[in-house]
């Protein structure tokens, strides 16, 4: 049979975890996740990106 994952730490040792991660410092507030709005930063900096890219190429004469 495996053994319970938990069952490898002390009682005493899943105490302190749990103290640990209930304590202040883990409980910060954060905004929600917004991947439209990440999605639209990665499109503005890949089409600046490329537009430089065009401006240099034409600038050197290869487009």
């Amino acid at each position: 049979m495996t053994e319970d994952p938990k069952r490898k730490l002390s009682e005493e040792d899943l105490e302190r975890v749990e103290e640990y991660l209930s304590s202040p410092v883990h409980r910060v507030k954060r905004k929600p996740f917004r991947p439209w709005l990440l999605l639209f930063w990665l499109w503005v900096v890949v089409t600046l990106l490329g537009g430089v890219s065009l401006l240099l190429g034409r600038i050197e004469g290869y487009v």
